[in-house]
């Protein structure tokens, strides 16, 4: 009997997850990654700022679909077979350990990506894994109950089964070679980057961060909450992050030209009014410059560009404020208004919302319901989630039942 090839095109983390587990599933198949890039796991490389968010600490199932846009429906089946708590036990297993930070982010105790870069590469060679870099796919092609893999080189390779996991891509034209072997994908839109504000007042404020706000889009029942920071070209941190995952294809069709509403307490106008009704009144503070302190845990430079921004001058003290400052003041607190005209990606991140429909996926095998022996996990999906390790768990799951169902008898 022929020894069965499995092909997985891609050498990230769903292509490596995908490679071990075939090859762990079904020792007697060659297991080849083709990776068109020079390196493999270059997006575990740089994720992370260079630690790897490996997953997310999320306690339970339920808690960990939240953080998907897309794909959590698909997803929650699929997490009773492998899920974060499964991806710390892989790891361990293989002498890497994880820790959990506050936010609920998992990284290697070692806070360095090459700790999970080389367990996956090492876990790979182990298995015999047969890693092909520069090899760029080009069209993958059905023969008869197998498939020809073809690269740009005009090289031909024979496959039982094929795994794709090439990632997200910006442009539709990036999943022609997929359309044309029968899969069927969902139009890309960027998910996870920050705004652009070019005309921001706020503009001096780079590298300040402010603890817990509310992001809004003017308009929409768009909201987020989380850390923000003020950068050179506009706004970024989680909630804006959040807000562009889970808007993201609504925020393209409006081109990335929006209102953003930011409450820098994340309270209530009437209560932050009432705080400061107060302060007028304690005399503790009626005799203090407002610009001087700040309250709600703010950083004192936006709170003195707040207060500027409210024509407050430096010298007027609580027990002094008219009511028209104070109201200004509320306002910009709680509703300050910032004008988008456009985007950055989240380099360190970047997602695409879109790719291979879920509809024609079997969500027991990841296997194509058109294509027999395709299987498909990771970016390439139309699955994508917020920032905190939710994409890597994707691709970690995906990945392993994907690479656990390659060869056996297909379900129906």
């Amino acid at each position: 009997m022929q020894q069965p090839q499995i092909i997985v095109i891609g050498g990230g983390a769903a292509g490596f997850m995908g490679a071990i587990t075939a090859a762990e599933s079904f020792p007697l198949a060659k297991v080849t990654i083709l990776e068109k890039n020079r390196g493999v796991l270059n997006k575990v490389r740089i994720s992370g700022g260079g630690r790897c968010n490996v997953t997310n600490a999320a306690p339970t199932i339920p808690e960990l679909v939240k953080g998907y846009p897309r794909g959590a429906k698909f997803l929650r089946p699929l997490f009773e077979i492998f899920n974060n708590q499964h991806t710390i036990q892989w790891f361990e297993k293989r002498g890497v350990l994880l820790k959990t930070e506050p936010d609920g982010r998992m990284f290697p105790t070692t806070n360095d990506s090459e700790t999970i870069v080389d367990c996956l590469i090492k876990s790979a060679q182990r298995a015999n894994i047969n890693i092909r870099t520069s090899t760029d796919v080009v069209e993958i092609t059905k023969i008869g109950a197998g498939f020809e893999v073809i690269l740009r080189t005009g090289e031909v390779i024979p496959a039982t089964a094929v795994l794709v996991t090439s990632g997200g891509h910006p442009q539709l034209s990036g999943y022609e070679w997929l359309l044309k072997v029968g899969a069927k994908v969902e139009a890309p839109v960027p998910s996870l980057f920050t705004f652009n504000i070019p005309t921001s007042p706020l503009k001096e404020l780079m590298g300040v961060s402010v603890g817990n706000t509310a992001v809004k889009m003017a308009g929409s029942k768009l909201s987020e909450t989380g850390a923000l920071l003020f950068t050179h070209w506009g706004i970024s941190g989680p909630a804006v992050l959040r807000l562009s995952a889970w808007g993201a294809r609504e925020l393209s069709s409006k081109n990335y030209q929006f209102i953003s509403l930011i409450n820098f307490t994340n309270k209530k106008s009437n209560e932050v009014m009432q705080q400061l009704i107060d302060f007028q009144r304690d005399a503790a503070w009626r005799g203090k410059f407002v610009a001087t302190q700040a309250p709600f845990g703010l950083p004192q430079r936006l709170w003195k560009q707040l207060v500027e921004l409210s024509n407050i001058p430096d010298t007027m003290r609580w027990s002094d404020m008219p009511a028209k400052n104070l109201n200004r003041l509320v306002e910009h607190l709680t509703n300050f208004q910032l004008e988008v005209q456009g985007k950055t990606t989240f380099k360190e991140e970047f997602v695409t919302c879109g790719g291979v429909n879920l509809n024609g996926i079997h969500p027991k095998t990841m296997e194509c319901r058109e294509v027999p022996g395709l299987f498909f996990a990771g970016e390439v999906l139309d699955i994508d989630g917020i920032t905190g390790g939710y994409n890597f768990q994707a691709a970690w799951t995906t990945g392993y039942i994907a690479g656990s169902h390659m060869l056996k008898e297909k379900e129906s």
